[in-house]
């Protein structure tokens, strides 16, 4: 007797998902992703070749990496391989951003256990392909690497084009500058928070389809694990004459620091401009938002708003201060401070 159609499109569909990337082996494994993964505007020779050829149209381009290991930065006990793609490429795309550039490309490396699916790789994909679509359009993965390891790491370059215009970098905030934030302040770190409320410590097993119902009910937590920053406002904020601009991706009091210090001034910030709970605005990291200065009077392009201002350090240390009082105990993210060995 003939097997169904219906019934052999299931078979063939369940022995899918069980395909490992040991029992394919890398060239099959590849040949699954690589038709899932976005081809980008800029992109002149894309994967299959030695290495890929990206347009740099002005002559210059901008290129950052980024690392994320099992453990530290992130938990496939919370994570869906798709939060993972996604969330690879926002942390990615948002450095490129906080230049002032378009990004253009990425390069994506995998390390995996020989037993992870392939369908785990495909929904990775899947997630970088709509992450790049949503927060930047015309961001191709352009090729990569892939490799056997104990434990699971994702390791990310991106490339971007200034198109023309220099780049905004940490050292140019002057004083009298008005302090701005494009996306979210402190949402990522409370959802992380919420995670690690569910009675997860560092030794402890995390509980998924607890941290399933917890994300359902509250959006911070989808935040940690997917969150979408305003990656076409860097663009804008250079075209809008930001004098400097940084990434936060280790939350607001450090990475303003780093603006202070780069700069040689007080970055004075205002507790009433960041949300109802400012200290976790303050401490909370990879919320991926943008952070930037702008002349006194500029128009504010795009989502920014104002947080505070710029002052001069008048020979003091280059420094934070909330409403004019120094920040002596900020804190952020940490993967060394958040982790003892534990994974999940």
């Amino acid at each position: 007797m003939t097997e169904p159609d219906t019934a052999r499109t299931r078979r063939d569909t369940a022995r899918s998902r069980r395909d490992t990337v040991e029992s394919l082996g890398e060239l099959a494994t590849l040949a699954r992703i690589l038709p899932r993964l976005p081809d980008g505007a800029s992109t002149l020779v894309g994967p299959g070749d030695d290495a890929a050829v990206v347009a740099a149209p002005d002559g210059r381009f901008v290129v950052t990496t980024d690392l994320m290991v099992h453990g530290p930065d992130f938990r496939l006990a919370w994570s869906t391989p798709h939060d993972l793609g996604w969330k690879a490429a926002a942390s990615n795309l948002s450095d490129v951003a906080a230049m002032g550039a378009e990004p253009t490309a990425l390069v994506v490396a995998l390390a995996v256990p020989g037993d992870t699916e392939v369908g785990f790789l495909e929904a990775f994909a899947d997630g970088l392909r709509e992450g790049c679509e949503a927060m930047a359009p015309g961001c191709g993965v352009v090729g990569g690497d892939m490799s056997v390891s104990p434990t699971a790491t994702i390791a990310i370059t991106a490339f971007g084009d200034l198109g023309g215009r220099a780049p905004v970098r940490r050292d140019g905030a002057r004083a009298g500058d008005v302090v701005a934030v494009s996306g979210a302040l402190g949402r990522s770190g409370r959802g992380l928070d919420l995670l690690f409320a569910l009675g997860v410590d560092h030794a402890g097993a995390p509980d998924a389809a607890l941290a399933a119902e917890l994300r359902a009910r509250d959006s911070d937590v989808g935040w940690h694990l997917a969150p979408t920053p305003p990656i076409a406002d860097g663009v804008l904020a250079a075209l809008g004459g930001a004098t400097s601009m940084l990434d936060l991706s280790d939350g607001l009091a450090l990475d303003a620091g780093r603006v202070a210090r780069a700069s040689g001034v007080v970055v004075d910030l205002h507790a009433g401009a960041l949300g109802p709970d400012p200290r976790a605005a303050l401490a909370g990291g990879e919320d991926h938002s943008l952070l930037a200065t702008f002349p006194a009077g500029a128009t504010l392009p795009g989502g920014f708003r104002a947080i505070g201002v710029v002052a001069a350090a008048d020979g003091g240390p280059a420094r934070v201060t909330l409403d004019g009082r120094e920040l002596v105990d900020a804190t952020g993210w940490d993967p060394y401070a958040r982790w003892s060995g534990a994974a999940g």
